[in-house]
């Protein structure tokens, strides 16, 4: 994949994780193996991190989670992650696949 074709992508994934959690390893897992298909921004949240005590006090207890969102009227605020779609704990490649056709409608 060329650097640039991220640009073109209009689809962010955030995924929600920890440490040493299995489901978080292989979800990671999925999400990369559709980004070598497919262009979107991925980024990992690790619930640990002091920074992100906010996510920590939502998503405690249910990691791995993964926010799919539209970023057709540019890249969305950190904060505002409201409206994503999201996706708990076990996930499909093509499960994933699906719901980033869904955001970038």
């Amino acid at each position: 994949m060329f650097p640039t074709s991220v640009l073109f992508s209009q689809a962010r994934l955030t995924l929600f994780t920890r440490a040493g959690c299995g489901l978080c390893d292989t979800a990671k897992h999925t999400v990369v193996q559709l980004q070598k298909r497919r262009p979107f921004e991925y980024v990992e949240k690790d619930i640990m991190d002091p920074a992100n005590k906010a996510w920590k006090d939502v998503y405690d207890y249910d990691v791995p989670v993964l926010h799919i969102q539209s970023v057709n009227n540019g890249l969305p605020k950190e904060a505002d992650l409201s409206d994503a779609r999201k996706l708990f704990h076990r996930m499909t490649e093509q499960e994933v696949e699906h719901m980033v056709d869904e955001a970038e409608k």
